[in-house]
């Protein structure tokens, strides 16, 4: 079974980003992101409402950091490292398989210009070569092409579409499940 430590916090770096820890200074940003209609349209969880739960969440995203069970970065283009563009983090780890669960949002004006995917390249090499992981995986609600479009530019493979089997909100969601192998 995997053992992982996200301690010293591993700051990334990209041709055009930084991937640094949150922190209370972007509790504002985190609000504004999860608030977002746009962001959570196909996210099934609750929204943000305050800045005392945004600070509540990067504390939530430290606690996981500290105990090694998830890790969240704050994506930033390099030259502006406190204006947040998204998160980008392992979420669902499954130690036992060598096997994680990548999620990312990003705010709605910086979509379609390679941010995710870039930061995703990163991440995916950190879980591989650092975290030592077999496969990564990304659950995506099916009506989400932009999601699943980043995945495939990636290399990742559609495992499976589930029906109905999330309950949010009084109904029944589908999702999907792609994944990419350590080769």
């Amino acid at each position: 079974m995997l053992e992982i430590n996200f301690l010293p916090f591993p700051i990334l770096k990209t041709k055009r980003f930084l991937l640094r820890q949150l922190n209370a200074n972007d509790a504002d940003a985190i609000l504004s992101l999860r608030s977002n209609d746009e962001v959570m349209k196909y996210i099934p969880r609750p929204y943000l409402k305050t800045k005392e739960e945004a600070l509540e969440l990067i504390a939530m995203f430290d606690d996981k950091i500290e105990n090694g069970i998830g890790i969240n970065w704050g994506i930033y283009f390099l030259e502006e490292p406190e204006n947040l563009l998204g998160i980008i983090g392992y979420y669902r780890m499954k130690p036992e398989h060598y096997r994680a669960e990548v999620g990312y949002m990003i705010f709605p004006e910086h979509s379609g210009k390679g941010i995710v995917s870039e930061a995703l390249q990163k991440v995916v090499e950190y879980g591989f070569k650092e975290m030592k992981l077999h496969s990564i995986e990304a659950v995506l609600d099916p009506e989400n092409k932009g999601s699943e479009k980043v995945l495939l530019k990636n290399g990742f493979t559609k495992e499976a579409h589930l029906i109905e089997n999330e309950y949010y909100e009084g109904r029944f969601l589908d999702t999907m499940i792609y994944s990419l192998l350590n080769k």
